[in-house]
């Protein structure tokens, strides 16, 4: 039994100290819960001793909320304190808190037990706000002082013992255990001193008569008043007391109240009186008359209330400033004559006024925002602040109507500007944002700022041309290089992104790149044609011009175009028939000779169909439209041509005077501007029988055989050697003819008026239908050329003058007027060599380059 008490003694111990532990423990959690709600919340705590030498390290800021010195410098930071000096700093390279100054808590705090200076650390990349409080401890940096370092006594003799006389209050700055802690009284045994608590739990000293005075035996007493503070080391300080013994004097003044209230408004004029404090002593004469002063008083009070010491009355001599000080105690001492006093406390309270507007700061703000910044960017971060309190001190903050963003509370008195709608540059390109702050005093206080944003471009929008779709008419044969068109586009954004370019779409025609028709600038939309079109060669160009703008990614569009080729008169029409007989000079217009033999009966009647002149033209519209005229005929009047058709009818019947042959010039004109034309050349023959038709193709064929006009750059030497070669030919024509008339044993086919084929056997011609064509060909032909060394004349061997005739060819196949056929042994002729040849081919002459003027004669009949 006697080893289990001690046992459970230390059992008992244990648990105790498991219990205070835990209850340690408990707190230990409890605080640093605490500490992390704050710094969840963007808040910070520290303390710091006052008096700290500038520089002074308070807290490291970085580390406690988390932030990176890197981003912490590019974001930008900085220090924001409430009141009107910076007390604090962040240092740049460290993160650290420091001292910006140096701190008085007296001077800060004189009336606060606890003295915290608020600031805001504001990070402007993330316009957040953390907030942090700094407690400013007391040092003991302020020894007790009295306001008079002499106070003066007078007792009558007659006091009683223990009577109780108020002795000065010492004052100390300093707070708390630094502040005075006690009193001690030395210098004398007639006197002690007694310490009693005041209403606000200060202390009073009080001197007590401990023995009776006797004037006779000591009329003066000198005594010493020590205030003693509880710091560390310890500050005193002393005040001297003489007490003066005096004859009787019954009666000590008294105040009518032992402490006087009173609440005044903070805009109170300057010069009125605030309280009257009043004493009676029913005292006579000099011991009568009383006199006022301050017993205790602040120094700031005593620079703003005056104290009539005949009335009592205590007046204001400066204005009130609810905000610098709303309350003031004072102790008012009163005196008679005899030295009598009596002590009362007055408490002057001051009420807020709403005389100060709020204070709107723009704590950080952006200039410039893009277009495309999500929902919720925040713009700007405000403080606002009204120094005045309750009602008065109540802000609220609103933004002006119709603008894309709204106001957020973020911290304490701070609201963030964030954008509440999707902005677009395109409609509005700058804001001004009004945020107004209104007070809840009667009458409302109102303060404002202005924000300038300016919104960026974003490439969001493509180029837009003018035109849905373009057109143009550009006239053919246009030169290389003409305008055509230019197409332009404008994009709504803003700088590069607004830049347009224009590019064509890669396409071909005809083969060929588009590029190498048309061209397109690439700064103004202009449109080039890069080579002269021909509209018979292309009608119209479609093409795709792109329009791309300068942003990153760069966006684009597209319009098509359409270049229309205008036709323009550079086609003379081109006659198909009658065929043509040689490249020929052009005449008037342009346009070539051509020539055709064409058969009219002479028992024609009027409006009977002879020829019809065929012609096309390359161009388009009403160059293409084609009319049809005589302009040349033999016989005037005897022919017609039809304007459009182009038909070649008799106007009236063949009369016997008229010639056998018909000359007609038939002129081919279009309806452009200017008018192109050809010409077609027929040769029409009247003839009765086939006997007059060969007779007159017989004449056709001589003159045919006459030299043509040279051409103007022949030499007179080979005008004359052609003219030689005529004149041989011609006798040489004769010859042959008397050769061949011995031979011919059957009666001749032709009169002998007949020409040059007179003595051709009649076999040799067929008439079909009023003799139509030549079925076979009796021809001479001579070859004179200008360079080769031999011409030549043939005569055709197809057959001699007993041929029987030959087969009729089938009806698909045209019957040849003569024979062309090309017997053998010919010898080629150059095709490149001029010609002159006829329809009803009686022979043929062939100039060349390449054939000397001598020729030889070989004749294959007369072999």
């Amino acid at each position: 039994m006697g080893n289990s008490r001690p046992g459970r003694s230390g059992t008992a111990e244990m648990c105790a100290a498991e219990r205070r532990w835990g209850r340690r423990q408990r707190a230990l959690l409890w605080v640093i819960l605490l500490v992390a709600w704050e710094a969840a919340w963007g808040q910070l705590r520290y303390s710091v001793p006052e008096e700290m030498p500038k520089g002074s390290f308070v807290g490291d800021v970085a580390k406690d909320l988390g932030l990176q010195l890197p981003a912490l410098r590019d974001r930008g930071f900085h220090i924001l304190d409430k009141g009107r000096t910076q007390y604090f700093a962040l240092h740049g390279k460290t993160g650290h808190l420091v001292t910006a100054e140096r701190i008085d808590r007296e001077q800060l705090c004189e009336s606060v037990q606890q003295c915290v200076l608020r600031c805001e650390l504001i990070v402007e990349g993330q316009m957040q706000v953390y907030g942090i409080q700094v407690e400013i401890t007391d040092i003991n940096d302020n020894a007790p002082g009295f306001r008079d370092s002499e106070t003066e006594l007078k007792m009558i003799e007659t006091t009683a013992p223990g009577s109780r006389f108020h002795l000065p209050d010492a004052h100390d700055r300093d707070s708390g255990l630094n502040s005075i802690l006690s009193y001690n009284l030395s210098g004398d045994e007639h006197f002690s001193l007694a310490v009693q608590a005041g209403p606000g739990g200060d202390q009073r000293p009080e001197l007590v008569l401990a023995k009776a005075l006797d004037r006779e035996e000591a009329a003066f007493h000198e005594l010493v008043l020590r205030a003693m503070d509880g710091g560390d080391p310890a500050r005193t300080g002393t005040a001297r007391i003489r007490v003066t013994v005096v004859d009787a004097n019954d009666n000590a003044p008294v105040f009518s109240q032992a402490e006087y209230t009173v609440r005044v408004p903070e805009d109170v004029p300057v010069g009125s009186t605030l309280v009257t404090v009043t004493a009676t002593d029913p005292d006579e004469g000099l011991n009568g008359h009383l006199k006022y002063s301050f017993k205790k008083v602040t120094e700031k009070a005593s620079q703003i209330l005056q104290l009539n010491i005949e009335t009592g009355a205590i007046t204001l001599i400066r204005t009130l400033d609810f905000e610098d000080g709303n309350s003031y105690e004072l102790e008012v001492q009163v005196r008679d004559g005899g030295d009598l006093s009596d002590i009362a406390k007055v408490v002057i309270t001051v009420t807020d006024v709403n005389d100060n507007a709020p204070e709107l700061t723009v704590s950080s703000a952006l200039s410039e925002i893009a277009e495309d910044a999500p929902l919720g960017t925040v713009v700007a971060l405000l403080h606002v602040q009204d120094q005045d309190s309750g009602a008065n001190g109540e802000v609220r903050c609103s933004l002006a109507g119709g603008v894309p963003f709204q106001l957020e509370k973020s911290f304490d008195d701070y609201y963030r500007v964030v954008t509440s709608r999707e902005l677009d540059r395109e409609q509005v390109s700058e804001y001004n944002v009004t945020v107004r702050a209104a007070d809840g005093g009667s009458p409302s206080l109102q303060s404002s700022a202005v924000l300038a944003l300016r919104v960026l471009d974003v490439n969001d929008n493509a180029p837009v041309f003018a035109e849905e779709r373009y057109s143009a008419r550009l006239a053919e044969n246009n030169a290389a290089g003409a305008l055509v068109l230019t197409v332009r586009a404008t994009d709504a954004d803003w700088g590069q992104n607004a830049r347009v370019r224009y590019r064509l779409r890669e396409g071909r025609v005809r083969g060929a790149p588009l590029s190498s028709y048309v061209s397109v600038q690439a700064e103004t939309g202009a449109l080039y044609a890069l080579r002269s079109l021909d509209y018979e060669q292309v009608r119209e160009l479609r093409l795709w011009v792109l329009a791309e703008d300068g942003g990153a990614p760069a966006l684009s569009s597209n319009v098509s175009v359409l270049l229309q080729i205008v036709d323009e008169n550079d086609n003379a029409p081109q006659v198909l028939y009658p065929p043509a007989a040689a490249a020929g000079s052009g005449s008037g217009s342009g346009g070539a000779w051509w020539s055709g033999v064409e058969l009219a009966p002479r028992w024609s009647e009027a409006g009977a169909l002879v020829a019809k002149v065929v012609a096309v033209d390359a161009d388009a519209g009403q160059n293409a439209w084609l009319s049809y005229e005589l302009a040349k005929a033999t016989e005037p009047g005897l022919f017609r041509v039809g304007l459009h058709s182009g038909e070649v009818r008799t106007a009236r019947s063949p009369l016997a005077r008229d010639a056998a042959r018909q000359s007609l010039v038939v002129v081919v004109k279009d309806h452009g501007r200017p008018a192109l034309s050809a010409t077609a050349t027929l040769s029409v023959v009247l003839a009765e029988s086939v006997a007059e038709l060969l007779a007159e193709l017989g004449s056709a064929v001589d003159e045919a055989a006459a030299p043509a006009e040279p051409a103007g750059s022949l030499t007179r030497w080979l005008v004359l050697a052609v003219a030689a070669v005529s004149c041989l030919f011609l006798a040489f024509l004769l010859l042959l003819l008397a050769l061949r008339l011995r031979r011919w044993r059957r009666q001749q086919l032709l009169p002998p008026a007949s020409g040059a084929l007179r003595g051709v056997p009649v076999s040799h011609f067929v008439g079909i239908d009023g003799v139509r064509a030549f079925l076979q060909s009796y021809s001479h032909d001579v070859s004179l050329t200008a360079d080769s060394r031999k011409s030549q004349l043939r005569f055709s061997a197809s057959g001699s003058c007993c041929d029987t005739l030959p087969a009729r060819p089938l009806p698909d196949e045209p019957a040849p007027l003569l024979g062309d056929q090309d017997p053998a042994g010919a010898i080629p002729v150059d095709p490149s060599a001029p010609s002159v040849s006829f329809s009803v081919q009686i022979f043929s002459t062939t100039l060349s380059s390449d054939s000397l003027l001598p020729f030889s004669l070989h004749d294959p009949s007369l072999a």
